[in-house]
Protein backbone atom coordinates (compact mmCIF):
# COMPACT_ATOMS: atom_id res chain seq x y z
CA UNK A 1 0.00 0.00 0.00
CA UNK A 2 1.50 3.64 -0.91
CA UNK A 3 2.63 5.68 1.47
CA UNK A 4 0.50 8.84 1.99
CA UNK A 5 2.25 12.08 2.60
CA UNK A 6 1.14 14.52 4.38
CA UNK A 7 2.67 17.88 3.42
CA UNK A 8 0.15 19.85 5.55
CA UNK A 9 1.77 18.30 8.72
CA UNK A 10 5.92 18.08 7.31
CA UNK A 11 6.11 20.82 4.73
CA UNK A 12 8.25 24.27 6.00
CA UNK A 13 4.95 26.07 6.08
CA UNK A 14 3.19 23.32 8.50
CA UNK A 15 6.42 23.88 10.33
CA UNK A 16 6.20 27.68 10.41
CA UNK A 17 2.77 27.08 11.28
CA UNK A 18 2.83 25.22 14.52
CA UNK A 19 5.69 27.82 15.17
CA UNK A 20 3.53 30.44 15.50
CA UNK A 21 2.12 29.16 18.93
CA UNK A 22 5.32 29.43 20.52
CA UNK A 23 5.40 33.09 22.78
CA UNK A 24 7.71 35.93 21.50
CA UNK A 25 10.61 37.22 22.88
CA UNK A 26 10.97 40.94 24.01
CA UNK A 27 13.33 41.07 20.72
CA UNK A 28 12.04 44.34 18.71
CA UNK A 29 10.44 46.69 21.63
CA UNK A 30 11.43 49.70 22.72
CA UNK A 31 12.70 48.64 26.20
CA UNK A 32 12.57 52.81 27.57
CA UNK A 33 8.48 52.79 26.19
CA UNK A 34 7.41 49.70 27.26
CA UNK A 35 8.79 50.65 31.06
CA UNK A 36 5.76 52.35 32.55
CA UNK A 37 7.59 52.11 36.05
CA UNK A 38 10.88 53.75 35.00
CA UNK A 39 8.94 56.70 32.62
CA UNK A 40 6.39 57.59 35.56
CA UNK A 41 9.01 57.37 38.30
CA UNK A 42 11.34 59.67 36.75
CA UNK A 43 9.33 62.89 37.10
CA UNK A 44 9.77 62.64 41.09
CA UNK A 45 13.48 61.79 41.00
CA UNK A 46 15.09 64.11 38.40
CA UNK A 47 14.99 67.82 37.59
CA UNK A 48 12.42 67.98 35.32
CA UNK A 49 14.42 70.44 32.44
CA UNK A 50 17.04 67.46 32.43
CA UNK A 51 14.52 64.91 31.85
CA UNK A 52 12.67 66.60 29.00
CA UNK A 53 16.21 66.73 27.38
CA UNK A 54 17.46 63.09 28.01
CA UNK A 55 13.99 61.17 27.12
CA UNK A 56 15.30 61.00 23.16
CA UNK A 57 17.86 59.42 24.11
CA UNK A 58 17.13 57.01 26.78
CA UNK A 59 13.78 56.59 24.08
CA UNK A 60 16.63 56.06 21.54
CA UNK A 61 18.53 53.47 24.18
CA UNK A 62 15.55 51.62 24.65
CA UNK A 63 15.17 51.15 21.19
CA UNK A 64 18.80 50.31 20.62
CA UNK A 65 18.48 47.93 23.48
CA UNK A 66 15.81 45.86 22.19
CA UNK A 67 17.26 45.85 18.68
CA UNK A 68 20.61 46.35 17.32
CA UNK A 69 22.07 46.45 21.09
CA UNK A 70 20.47 43.09 21.56
CA UNK A 71 21.51 41.47 18.21
CA UNK A 72 25.02 42.52 18.86
CA UNK A 73 25.18 41.36 21.99
CA UNK A 74 24.41 38.41 20.81
CA UNK A 75 26.79 37.96 18.71
CA UNK A 76 29.60 39.32 21.20
CA UNK A 77 28.35 36.43 23.66
CA UNK A 78 28.79 33.56 20.64
CA UNK A 79 32.47 35.09 19.91
CA UNK A 80 34.47 35.36 23.30
CA UNK A 81 37.41 37.53 23.12
CA UNK A 82 40.44 35.57 22.65
CA UNK A 83 43.72 35.89 23.96
CA UNK A 84 46.98 36.19 21.95
CA UNK A 85 49.61 35.67 23.80
CA UNK A 86 52.83 36.50 21.25
CA UNK A 87 52.75 38.64 18.12
CA UNK A 88 53.91 36.83 14.89
CA UNK A 89 57.26 37.71 15.19
CA UNK A 90 57.47 36.18 18.93
CA UNK A 91 57.21 39.47 20.74
CA UNK A 92 55.30 39.04 24.13
CA UNK A 93 53.19 41.55 23.44
CA UNK A 94 49.76 39.37 24.38
CA UNK A 95 46.61 41.04 23.25
CA UNK A 96 42.66 40.52 23.69
CA UNK A 97 41.32 39.82 20.37
CA UNK A 98 37.02 41.25 19.95
CA UNK A 99 34.52 40.16 17.70
CA UNK A 100 33.53 43.61 15.88
CA UNK A 101 29.75 43.42 17.76
CA UNK A 102 31.83 43.80 21.17
CA UNK A 103 33.51 46.60 19.57
CA UNK A 104 30.29 48.28 18.24
CA UNK A 105 28.59 48.07 21.54
CA UNK A 106 31.89 49.59 23.06
CA UNK A 107 30.84 52.87 20.18
CA UNK A 108 27.17 52.70 21.29
CA UNK A 109 28.03 53.03 25.36
CA UNK A 110 31.33 55.19 25.34
CA UNK A 111 31.04 57.13 22.09
CA UNK A 112 27.22 57.55 21.39
CA UNK A 113 26.19 57.95 25.07
CA UNK A 114 29.08 58.60 26.69
CA UNK A 115 27.88 56.86 29.87
CA UNK A 116 31.47 57.02 31.60
CA UNK A 117 31.64 60.40 31.47
CA UNK A 118 28.17 62.00 31.66
CA UNK A 119 28.59 62.69 35.39
CA UNK A 120 32.41 64.09 35.10
CA UNK A 121 32.24 67.08 32.81
CA UNK A 122 29.97 69.07 30.22
CA UNK A 123 28.86 68.50 26.69
CA UNK A 124 28.13 65.10 27.04
CA UNK A 125 24.46 64.66 25.08
CA UNK A 126 25.13 68.00 24.72
CA UNK A 127 23.73 69.24 28.44
CA UNK A 128 25.75 72.20 29.40
CA UNK A 129 26.98 70.98 32.74
CA UNK A 130 28.08 67.48 34.26
CA UNK A 131 24.64 65.43 34.84
CA UNK A 132 23.65 64.26 38.28
CA UNK A 133 24.39 60.17 38.82
CA UNK A 134 21.23 59.26 38.57
CA UNK A 135 21.38 60.36 34.72
CA UNK A 136 24.07 57.48 34.01
CA UNK A 137 22.13 54.81 36.60
CA UNK A 138 19.32 55.05 34.06
CA UNK A 139 21.61 54.31 31.38
CA UNK A 140 22.96 51.78 32.68
CA UNK A 141 19.70 50.31 33.48
CA UNK A 142 18.41 50.08 30.08
CA UNK A 143 21.83 48.91 28.63
CA UNK A 144 21.60 46.14 31.49
CA UNK A 145 18.57 44.85 29.65
CA UNK A 146 20.77 43.94 26.89
CA UNK A 147 24.21 43.63 27.34
CA UNK A 148 25.37 43.02 31.15
CA UNK A 149 29.45 42.91 30.64
CA UNK A 150 30.25 45.86 28.88
CA UNK A 151 28.73 47.42 31.50
CA UNK A 152 31.74 46.38 33.99
CA UNK A 153 34.50 48.78 31.78
CA UNK A 154 32.25 51.17 31.20
CA UNK A 155 31.70 51.60 35.14
CA UNK A 156 35.35 51.20 36.04
CA UNK A 157 36.15 53.76 33.76
CA UNK A 158 34.28 56.27 35.31
CA UNK A 159 34.56 55.54 38.84
CA UNK A 160 38.34 54.95 38.09
CA UNK A 161 38.37 58.61 36.59
CA UNK A 162 37.20 59.70 40.42
CA UNK A 163 39.77 57.72 42.49
CA UNK A 164 42.57 59.83 39.79
CA UNK A 165 40.55 63.13 40.15
CA UNK A 166 40.50 62.61 44.14
CA UNK A 167 43.88 61.50 45.01
CA UNK A 168 46.33 61.62 41.99
CA UNK A 169 48.75 64.25 41.15
CA UNK A 170 47.87 67.67 39.30
CA UNK A 171 50.35 65.83 36.68
CA UNK A 172 48.55 62.68 36.81
CA UNK A 173 44.84 64.22 36.02
CA UNK A 174 47.03 66.28 33.53
CA UNK A 175 47.83 63.49 31.56
CA UNK A 176 45.10 60.70 32.07
CA UNK A 177 41.71 62.47 32.45
CA UNK A 178 40.89 64.23 29.51
CA UNK A 179 41.21 60.68 28.06
CA UNK A 180 39.37 58.76 30.69
CA UNK A 181 36.48 61.14 29.88
CA UNK A 182 36.68 60.90 25.99
CA UNK A 183 34.31 59.77 23.56
CA UNK A 184 36.67 59.06 20.78
CA UNK A 185 37.83 55.32 20.26
CA UNK A 186 41.15 57.11 19.40
CA UNK A 187 41.97 58.90 22.27
CA UNK A 188 39.90 56.93 25.05
CA UNK A 189 41.17 55.58 27.94
CA UNK A 190 39.97 52.55 28.99
CA UNK A 191 40.13 51.64 32.80
CA UNK A 192 39.80 48.26 34.55
CA UNK A 193 40.11 47.56 39.01
CA UNK A 194 42.48 45.01 39.60
CA UNK A 195 41.80 43.74 43.52
CA UNK A 196 41.62 39.85 44.03
CA UNK A 197 44.82 37.73 44.44
CA UNK A 198 45.01 34.25 45.07
CA UNK A 199 45.40 34.94 48.62
CA UNK A 200 42.43 36.43 49.37
CA UNK A 201 39.17 37.00 47.74
CA UNK A 202 36.70 39.23 49.25
CA UNK A 203 39.51 39.27 52.38
CA UNK A 204 41.48 41.71 50.59
CA UNK A 205 43.74 42.53 52.98
CA UNK A 206 45.52 39.70 53.09
CA UNK A 207 46.48 40.70 49.34
CA UNK A 208 50.37 40.01 48.51
CA UNK A 209 51.39 42.34 45.14
CA UNK A 210 53.68 43.89 46.53
CA UNK A 211 54.80 47.81 45.54
CA UNK A 212 58.67 49.25 45.50
CA UNK A 213 59.92 52.60 45.61
CA UNK A 214 62.34 53.28 42.92
CA UNK A 215 62.61 56.89 44.03
CA UNK A 216 60.18 58.27 41.69
CA UNK A 217 57.40 55.97 40.85
CA UNK A 218 56.29 52.47 42.52
CA UNK A 219 57.54 48.95 40.60
CA UNK A 220 54.81 45.93 41.28
CA UNK A 221 55.71 42.53 41.67
CA UNK A 222 53.28 39.32 41.97
CA UNK A 223 49.87 38.27 40.56
CA UNK A 224 46.06 39.12 40.15
CA UNK A 225 44.22 36.69 40.33
CA UNK A 226 40.77 37.83 38.86
CA UNK A 227 40.97 40.76 36.77
CA UNK A 228 38.17 42.47 34.92
CA UNK A 229 38.39 44.24 31.58
CA UNK A 230 41.87 42.75 31.78
CA UNK A 231 43.65 44.39 28.93
CA UNK A 232 42.45 47.98 29.69
CA UNK A 233 44.28 51.35 28.82
CA UNK A 234 44.69 52.04 32.84
CA UNK A 235 44.06 50.08 36.18
CA UNK A 236 44.06 51.02 39.32
CA UNK A 237 44.92 48.18 42.31
CA UNK A 238 45.80 47.56 45.51
CA UNK A 239 49.33 46.49 46.44
CA UNK A 240 51.82 46.39 49.90
CA UNK A 241 54.69 48.80 49.72
CA UNK A 242 57.65 47.91 51.02
CA UNK A 243 57.70 47.46 54.50
CA UNK A 244 53.96 48.25 55.60
CA UNK A 245 51.93 46.71 57.82
CA UNK A 246 49.88 43.40 57.38
CA UNK A 247 46.43 43.49 56.73
CA UNK A 248 44.50 46.57 54.37
CA UNK A 249 46.39 49.03 56.51
CA UNK A 250 49.14 48.00 54.92
CA UNK A 251 47.63 48.51 51.25
CA UNK A 252 48.47 51.79 49.24
CA UNK A 253 45.96 52.83 45.70
CA UNK A 254 48.06 52.57 42.44
CA UNK A 255 47.47 53.92 39.17
CA UNK A 256 49.12 51.44 36.37
CA UNK A 257 49.22 52.31 32.62
CA UNK A 258 49.23 49.22 30.00
CA UNK A 259 51.81 51.91 27.99
CA UNK A 260 54.19 54.27 29.69
CA UNK A 261 54.72 57.73 28.92
CA UNK A 262 57.66 57.12 26.46
CA UNK A 263 55.74 54.60 24.09
CA UNK A 264 56.87 51.00 26.00
CA UNK A 265 54.64 48.38 26.94
CA UNK A 266 54.82 48.52 31.10
CA UNK A 267 56.20 45.58 32.55
CA UNK A 268 53.59 42.44 32.72
CA UNK A 269 51.62 40.17 31.09
CA UNK A 270 48.48 38.63 30.76
CA UNK A 271 48.63 34.82 31.50
CA UNK A 272 45.01 33.83 30.35
CA UNK A 273 41.58 34.55 30.21
CA UNK A 274 38.81 32.98 32.74
CA UNK A 275 36.03 30.60 31.48
CA UNK A 276 33.33 32.30 33.25
CA UNK A 277 30.11 31.08 33.44
CA UNK A 278 28.20 34.32 32.64
CA UNK A 279 29.28 37.69 31.20
CA UNK A 280 31.55 36.03 28.39
CA UNK A 281 31.43 39.11 26.21
CA UNK A 282 34.14 41.59 28.51
CA UNK A 283 37.43 39.75 28.78
CA UNK A 284 38.53 38.90 32.60
CA UNK A 285 42.41 37.17 33.01
CA UNK A 286 45.06 36.69 35.30
CA UNK A 287 48.34 38.86 35.46
CA UNK A 288 51.56 38.63 36.29
CA UNK A 289 53.43 41.95 37.06
CA UNK A 290 57.20 41.92 36.53
CA UNK A 291 58.29 45.10 38.07
CA UNK A 292 55.46 46.86 36.30
CA UNK A 293 55.40 51.03 37.15
CA UNK A 294 52.73 51.98 38.90
CA UNK A 295 51.59 55.61 40.17
CA UNK A 296 50.85 56.19 43.79
CA UNK A 297 47.08 57.99 44.31
CA UNK A 298 46.80 59.15 47.98
CA UNK A 299 48.67 58.24 50.66
CA UNK A 300 49.88 55.35 50.90
CA UNK A 301 48.25 53.78 54.08
CA UNK A 302 44.50 55.25 52.68
CA UNK A 303 44.65 52.58 49.73
CA UNK A 304 41.79 50.69 50.84
CA UNK A 305 39.83 53.50 52.38
CA UNK A 306 40.47 55.12 49.13
CA UNK A 307 38.98 52.62 46.94
CA UNK A 308 36.24 52.37 48.93
CA UNK A 309 34.81 55.26 47.07
CA UNK A 310 35.16 53.36 43.87
CA UNK A 311 33.75 50.22 45.38
CA UNK A 312 30.75 52.05 46.56
CA UNK A 313 29.58 53.89 43.33
CA UNK A 314 30.24 50.35 41.97
CA UNK A 315 27.55 48.69 43.75
CA UNK A 316 25.19 50.95 42.97
CA UNK A 317 26.12 50.43 39.23
CA UNK A 318 25.33 46.78 40.12
CA UNK A 319 22.14 47.50 41.54
CA UNK A 320 21.15 49.19 38.30
CA UNK A 321 22.32 46.31 36.46
CA UNK A 322 20.16 43.79 38.57
CA UNK A 323 17.10 46.27 38.58
CA UNK A 324 17.78 46.50 34.69
CA UNK A 325 18.06 43.05 34.40
CA UNK A 326 14.74 42.01 36.49
CA UNK A 327 13.05 44.21 34.36
CA UNK A 328 13.79 42.32 31.02
CA UNK A 329 13.16 39.22 32.97
CA UNK A 330 10.23 40.71 34.28
CA UNK A 331 8.94 41.32 30.59
CA UNK A 332 9.88 37.96 29.51
CA UNK A 333 8.13 36.20 31.64
CA UNK A 334 5.03 38.57 30.84
CA UNK A 335 5.11 38.12 27.44
CA UNK A 336 5.50 34.50 27.38
CA UNK A 337 2.44 33.85 29.53
CA UNK A 338 0.31 36.52 27.45
CA UNK A 339 0.93 35.07 24.41
CA UNK A 340 1.43 30.98 25.22
CA UNK A 341 -1.93 28.68 25.35
CA UNK A 342 -2.28 25.96 27.45
CA UNK A 343 -5.34 24.02 28.48
CA UNK A 344 -7.07 26.36 26.74
CA UNK A 345 -6.91 29.37 28.13
CA UNK A 346 -3.59 31.77 27.72
CA UNK A 347 -1.23 30.63 30.79
CA UNK A 348 -1.90 34.09 31.78
CA UNK A 349 -4.89 33.71 32.87
CA UNK A 350 -4.43 30.47 35.12
CA UNK A 351 -3.68 31.77 38.90
CA UNK A 352 -0.81 29.97 39.94
CA UNK A 353 1.21 31.64 37.00
CA UNK A 354 -0.42 35.09 37.97
CA UNK A 355 1.30 34.79 41.17
CA UNK A 356 4.28 33.35 39.92
CA UNK A 357 4.40 36.42 37.52
CA UNK A 358 3.44 38.55 41.21
CA UNK A 359 7.12 36.91 42.46
CA UNK A 360 8.62 38.21 39.59
CA UNK A 361 7.41 41.96 39.87
CA UNK A 362 7.39 42.64 43.19
CA UNK A 363 11.72 42.43 43.57
CA UNK A 364 11.44 43.94 40.23
CA UNK A 365 9.31 47.18 40.97
CA UNK A 366 12.02 47.07 44.89
CA UNK A 367 14.99 47.00 42.48
CA UNK A 368 13.76 50.04 40.66
CA UNK A 369 12.43 52.20 43.66
CA UNK A 370 15.91 51.52 45.35
CA UNK A 371 18.11 52.49 42.01
CA UNK A 372 16.51 55.91 42.18
CA UNK A 373 16.76 56.34 45.26
CA UNK A 374 20.24 55.06 45.65
CA UNK A 375 20.82 57.73 42.56
CA UNK A 376 19.70 60.72 44.45
CA UNK A 377 20.30 59.91 48.08
CA UNK A 378 22.97 61.83 50.32
CA UNK A 379 26.41 60.20 51.30
CA UNK A 380 24.96 59.11 54.97
CA UNK A 381 21.86 57.40 53.48
CA UNK A 382 23.95 55.41 51.19
CA UNK A 383 26.11 54.53 54.07
CA UNK A 384 23.83 51.93 54.62
CA UNK A 385 21.69 51.72 51.57
CA UNK A 386 24.18 50.93 49.37
CA UNK A 387 24.95 47.62 50.60
CA UNK A 388 21.83 46.34 51.50
CA UNK A 389 20.46 47.28 47.84
CA UNK A 390 23.64 45.37 46.57
CA UNK A 391 23.20 42.18 49.00
CA UNK A 392 19.27 41.95 48.27
CA UNK A 393 18.65 43.45 44.43
CA UNK A 394 21.17 41.06 43.37
CA UNK A 395 20.25 38.02 45.55
CA UNK A 396 16.40 38.94 43.94
CA UNK A 397 17.81 39.23 40.18
CA UNK A 398 18.85 35.15 40.62
CA UNK A 399 15.56 34.30 41.44
CA UNK A 400 13.90 36.28 39.24
CA UNK A 401 16.39 35.47 36.17
CA UNK A 402 14.82 31.86 37.24
CA UNK A 403 11.51 32.52 37.48
CA UNK A 404 11.47 34.08 34.03
CA UNK A 405 13.35 31.18 32.81
CA UNK A 406 10.54 28.71 34.13
CA UNK A 407 7.63 30.90 32.81
CA UNK A 408 8.90 30.41 29.55
CA UNK A 409 8.70 26.67 29.78
CA UNK A 410 11.64 24.42 28.29
CA UNK A 411 12.69 27.21 25.34
CA UNK A 412 13.82 29.24 28.54
CA UNK A 413 16.28 26.41 28.81
CA UNK A 414 17.41 26.74 25.00
CA UNK A 415 20.18 29.16 24.33
CA UNK A 416 18.47 30.48 21.37
CA UNK A 417 16.72 31.94 23.70
CA UNK A 418 17.34 35.08 26.36
CA UNK A 419 16.83 33.12 29.70
CA UNK A 420 19.70 30.68 29.81
CA UNK A 421 21.92 33.80 29.65
CA UNK A 422 20.12 35.53 31.42
CA UNK A 423 20.38 33.20 34.53
CA UNK A 424 24.00 33.06 34.09
CA UNK A 425 24.48 36.92 33.82
CA UNK A 426 22.49 37.35 36.94
CA UNK A 427 24.83 34.93 39.26
CA UNK A 428 27.87 37.14 38.51
CA UNK A 429 26.21 39.85 40.59
CA UNK A 430 26.42 38.12 44.15
CA UNK A 431 30.18 38.59 43.52
CA UNK A 432 31.49 41.70 41.69
CA UNK A 433 32.06 44.07 44.88
CA UNK A 434 31.27 41.45 47.54
CA UNK A 435 29.71 38.84 48.13
CA UNK A 436 26.39 38.67 49.86
CA UNK A 437 28.08 37.77 53.37
CA UNK A 438 30.53 40.85 52.96
CA UNK A 439 27.39 43.36 52.03
CA UNK A 440 25.22 42.04 54.82
CA UNK A 441 28.25 42.54 57.31
CA UNK A 442 28.99 45.97 56.00
CA UNK A 443 25.66 46.81 56.44
CA UNK A 444 25.30 45.81 60.01
CA UNK A 445 28.27 45.73 61.83
CA UNK A 446 29.89 49.21 60.16
CA UNK A 447 27.44 51.12 58.55
CA UNK A 448 24.76 50.47 61.12
CA UNK A 449 27.12 49.53 64.38
CA UNK A 450 29.88 51.84 63.68
CA UNK A 451 28.19 54.54 61.39
CA UNK A 452 24.61 55.02 62.54
CA UNK A 453 23.84 54.93 59.00
CA UNK A 454 20.52 53.85 59.91
CA UNK A 455 20.03 56.71 61.58
CA UNK A 456 19.94 58.80 58.36
CA UNK A 457 18.02 56.03 56.39
CA UNK A 458 15.57 56.32 59.33
CA UNK A 459 14.95 59.99 59.20
CA UNK A 460 15.00 60.38 55.56
CA UNK A 461 12.10 57.43 55.24
CA UNK A 462 10.43 59.00 57.64
CA UNK A 463 10.44 62.47 56.24
CA UNK A 464 8.90 61.06 53.01
CA UNK A 465 6.10 58.88 54.49
CA UNK A 466 4.91 61.78 56.41
CA UNK A 467 5.05 64.28 53.54
CA UNK A 468 3.23 61.95 51.29
CA UNK A 469 -0.50 63.48 51.48
CA UNK A 470 -3.43 60.90 50.61
CA UNK A 471 -1.46 57.90 52.03
CA UNK A 472 -4.11 56.08 54.42
CA UNK A 473 -2.91 56.38 57.83
CA UNK A 474 -3.72 53.05 58.85
CA UNK A 475 -1.10 52.11 56.02
CA UNK A 476 1.31 54.82 57.03
CA UNK A 477 1.08 53.10 60.69
CA UNK A 478 2.11 49.69 59.21
CA UNK A 479 5.03 51.15 57.28
CA UNK A 480 6.09 53.14 59.96
CA UNK A 481 6.22 49.94 62.62
CA UNK A 482 8.35 48.13 59.77
CA UNK A 483 11.00 50.27 59.86
CA UNK A 484 11.48 50.92 63.53
CA UNK A 485 11.20 47.12 63.94
CA UNK A 486 14.19 46.34 60.47
CA UNK A 487 15.91 49.20 62.42
CA UNK A 488 15.80 47.89 65.77
CA UNK A 489 16.92 44.20 64.96
CA UNK A 490 19.56 45.53 62.64
CA UNK A 491 21.11 47.49 66.04
CA UNK A 492 20.88 44.38 68.01
CA UNK A 493 22.54 42.24 65.58
CA UNK A 494 25.55 45.05 65.21
CA UNK A 495 25.45 45.18 69.25
CA UNK A 496 27.33 41.86 69.44
CA UNK A 497 29.96 39.92 67.06
CA UNK A 498 28.12 36.50 68.27
CA UNK A 499 25.26 37.90 66.50
CA UNK A 500 27.10 37.95 63.25
CA UNK A 501 24.95 34.89 61.82
CA UNK A 502 22.21 37.28 61.51
CA UNK A 503 23.54 39.76 59.19
CA UNK A 504 21.71 38.36 56.02
CA UNK A 505 18.54 38.66 57.90
CA UNK A 506 18.99 42.09 59.16
CA UNK A 507 20.30 43.21 55.69
CA UNK A 508 17.24 41.91 54.31
CA UNK A 509 14.47 43.49 56.64
CA UNK A 510 15.91 46.69 56.30
CA UNK A 511 16.01 46.37 52.72
CA UNK A 512 12.63 45.33 52.18
CA UNK A 513 11.47 47.80 54.80
CA UNK A 514 13.32 50.17 52.77
CA UNK A 515 11.65 49.47 49.58
CA UNK A 516 8.13 49.17 50.96
CA UNK A 517 8.26 52.55 52.12
CA UNK A 518 9.61 53.90 49.21
CA UNK A 519 6.70 51.77 46.92
CA UNK A 520 4.16 53.46 49.16
CA UNK A 521 4.95 57.34 49.15
CA UNK A 522 5.53 56.54 45.35
CA UNK A 523 2.32 55.42 44.28
CA UNK A 524 0.61 57.75 46.31
CA UNK A 525 2.28 60.67 44.84
CA UNK A 526 1.87 59.19 41.41
CA UNK A 527 -1.93 58.88 42.29
CA UNK A 528 -2.24 61.99 43.95
CA UNK A 529 -1.38 63.46 40.28
CA UNK A 530 -4.12 61.05 38.45
CA UNK A 531 -1.56 58.79 37.39
CA UNK A 532 -1.04 55.15 38.57
CA UNK A 533 -1.28 54.26 41.84
CA UNK A 534 -0.22 50.36 41.65
CA UNK A 535 3.42 50.96 43.86
CA UNK A 536 0.68 51.37 46.74
CA UNK A 537 -0.15 47.59 46.17
CA UNK A 538 3.55 46.41 45.63
CA UNK A 539 3.68 48.01 49.16
CA UNK A 540 1.74 45.94 51.04
CA UNK A 541 3.03 42.54 49.47
CA UNK A 542 6.34 43.57 50.23
CA UNK A 543 5.09 44.14 53.98
CA UNK A 544 3.32 40.78 53.58
CA UNK A 545 4.92 38.12 51.53
CA UNK A 546 9.05 39.33 52.14
CA UNK A 547 8.88 41.00 55.48
CA UNK A 548 6.48 38.88 57.84
CA UNK A 549 8.55 35.73 58.45
CA UNK A 550 5.37 33.58 57.60
CA UNK A 551 2.67 33.90 55.07
CA UNK A 552 -0.72 33.66 56.38
CA UNK A 553 -2.68 30.61 55.69
CA UNK A 554 -5.90 32.90 56.73
CA UNK A 555 -7.53 31.75 53.11
CA UNK A 556 -9.97 34.50 53.48
CA UNK A 557 -7.69 37.40 54.96
CA UNK A 558 -5.73 36.64 51.64
CA UNK A 559 -8.86 37.71 49.29
CA UNK A 560 -7.61 41.39 48.16
CA UNK A 561 -4.90 39.55 46.41
CA UNK A 562 -6.99 38.24 43.65
CA UNK A 563 -8.36 42.17 42.99
CA UNK A 564 -4.48 43.33 43.52
CA UNK A 565 -3.26 41.15 41.12
CA UNK A 566 -5.67 41.86 38.29
CA UNK A 567 -4.76 45.13 38.60
CA UNK A 568 -0.89 45.07 38.98
CA UNK A 569 -1.14 42.29 35.81
CA UNK A 570 -3.64 44.65 34.10
CA UNK A 571 -2.70 47.43 31.28
CA UNK A 572 -5.19 50.20 32.69
CA UNK A 573 -3.46 52.82 35.66
CA UNK A 574 -4.44 51.66 39.16
CA UNK A 575 -6.36 54.75 40.26
CA UNK A 576 -5.52 55.94 44.07
CA UNK A 577 -9.02 55.22 45.25
CA UNK A 578 -8.72 51.39 44.30
CA UNK A 579 -4.99 51.03 45.51
CA UNK A 580 -6.17 52.82 49.06
CA UNK A 581 -9.05 50.07 49.38
CA UNK A 582 -6.97 47.23 49.27
CA UNK A 583 -3.87 48.47 51.38
CA UNK A 584 -6.52 49.31 53.91
CA UNK A 585 -8.34 46.04 53.59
Amino acid sequence: MPMTIHVDRTGREAAARRSRALAPTCRGLNYYSLDQSLRGLLPQYMEAPLLAHLAPHLSELGELAGGRLHDLSDQAERHQPVLHPRDGYGRDEEWVEYHPAYREMESIAFGKFGMHAMCNRAGVLDWPSSMPPIAKYVFHYLFAQAEFGLLCPVNLTDSSSELVRRFGTDELRQRYLERMWSQDPATLLKCAQFMTEKTGGSDVGAGELAAVSDGQDWKLWGEKWFCSNVDAELAVLLARPEGAVAGGRGLGLFLMPKVLPDGRRNSYRILRLKDKLGSRTMASGEIVFEGATAYQLGELDQGLKHMLVMVNSSRVSHLARAAGMMRRCLNEAMIAARHRNAFGRAVIDHPLMRRQLLKLMVPTEQALSALLYAATASDKVLRLLTPIAKYRACRDNVTVATGAMEARGGNGYIEDWPNARLVRDAHLGLLWEGTSNINALDAVQRAVGKARGHEALRDDLGRRLEDTAGMPGQFRTRLSGALTDAMRFAEEVAADPANERFCRIAAGKLYHATTAALLASEGTRLGNDGGDARRLLLSRFVLEHRLAEHSSTNLQAQHWENAAIDLLLGDAPVSLREATALVQG
